[in-house]
């Protein structure tokens, strides 16, 4: 019995080790930045999901100065390891607003990272016109 205790020891701290990598929580409460130079601060996620925060893009197709712009948003509940979320950002500097939606990941690395699809909607003048809107 003493040589199996070793083992079982040795047996245990894998599969423990591997245990709480796999639980490792994915936060989005803090900084954020893309590939493109884009930034944004989510807030504190609040006990029923909702989240608020701030996106500074570095893309546009907008003739005017890009500015700050406010975003308020919601991740599932209850807050598992790698939630789902969606939030909207309704831009300071044109008519239009985008909403993402996306999961947050944890790497193999440790790394925390969101995989998002978004959607813009630009203001339309009349009906006729909404195909190009979105």
């Amino acid at each position: 019995m003493v040589q199996a205790t070793p083992l079982l020891l040795v047996l245990f701290l894998a599969l423990g080790a591997h245990g709480l990598q796999a639980a490792q929580q994915c936060e989005l409460t803090g900084h954020w930045h893309n590939d493109l130079g884009s930034n944004m601060t989510i807030y504190e996620v609040k006990e029923n999901g909702d989240f608020d925060g701030k996106y500074l893009t570095k893309v546009s197709v907008s003739p005017l100065k890009i500015v700050e712009s406010p975003l308020v948003g919601s991740q599932q509940l209850p807050y598992p390891s790698q939630p789902t979320f969606g939030f909207t950002v309704h831009w300071n500097f044109s008519d239009t607003i985008t909403v993402f939606t996306g999961q947050c990941f944890v790497d193999d690395d440790g790394k925390e990272v969101l995989k998002t699809m978004w959607l813009l909607r630009l203001h339309s003048e009349d009906l006729g016109n909404d195909w190009k809107a979105t």
